[in-house]
């Protein structure tokens, strides 16, 4: 069961608004990222279903979690399927997040009262994913859809609340286009965690981009 409820993990989201997200195959590699952004300000962390066995160093990050990183919400990410929803969710999911909208997931995710934010490409698929009870929307792909989407979406919607994912950078630049058309967070994956970094167990390094990043998106 997830250790914390849909309030607390909006909060969680909506106090630091950046969502690191990662997949990794070793187990001890996976938690020492998730403690190097945690050290780094980070209280919400997705860890994406993309490997052969990947909810078992999901659920070895969880029980971490919970001991050396107390305040730390952890959800699962590239969900396409209620079945693997229920699995992670089984397994501690704080949240579901998926690069697509499937209704089915959005029922399982509602039945446990976990939240479940899933990738939409259109104004139509926002629409549909917020009747299914979807309160924060993953815009997706990031990079392909631009911050003109999000400001163009929000004209007619302002109640939306968007998470961008692809081609999100801990840049000011980027951040701050991102920002400034309104997002509500970011979801930032490989620029967050260079390959030189977790080759070499940079630890520190990763800590400190989380928290170059945090500070600007602090000014919004």
């Amino acid at each position: 069961m997830a250790r914390f409820d849909s309030i607390q993990v909006m909060n969680k989201i909506a106090a630091t608004r950046m969502v690191p997200v990662f997949y990794h195959s070793d187990i001890e590699t996976a938690r020492k990222v998730v403690k190097a952004c945690y050290d780094g300000g980070v209280r919400a962390f997705e860890f994406t279903n993309r490997g052969d066995f990947a909810h078992e160093v999901f659920e070895a990050v969880v029980k971490y979690a919970a001991v050396e990183c107390p305040d730390m919400a952890i959800g699962v990410g590239s969900i396409v399927d209620a079945p693997t929803a229920s699995l992670y969710m089984q397994s501690g999911a704080c949240f579901v997040v998926g690069p697509l909208f499937n209704p089915e997931v959005a029922r399982v995710c509602n039945r446990r009262c976990v939240p479940y934010t899933p990738g939409c490409g259109s104004i139509s698929e926002v629409g549909f994913a917020q009747e299914a009870g979807c309160t924060l929307c993953k815009v997706f792909p990031g990079d392909v859809l631009s911050p003109k989407f999000v400001k163009g979406l929000l004209a007619p919607m302002p109640w939306s609340k968007l998470m961008v994912t692809g081609g999100v950078e801990p840049t000011e630049e980027n951040l701050t286009g991102w920002f400034k058309a309104g997002v509500f967070c970011v979801g930032m994956g490989s620029k967050l965690f260079p390959k030189e970094d977790i080759a070499s167990g940079n630890w520190n390094g990763i800590s400190a981009k989380c928290r170059e990043a945090l500070a600007v998106i602090a000014r919004f």
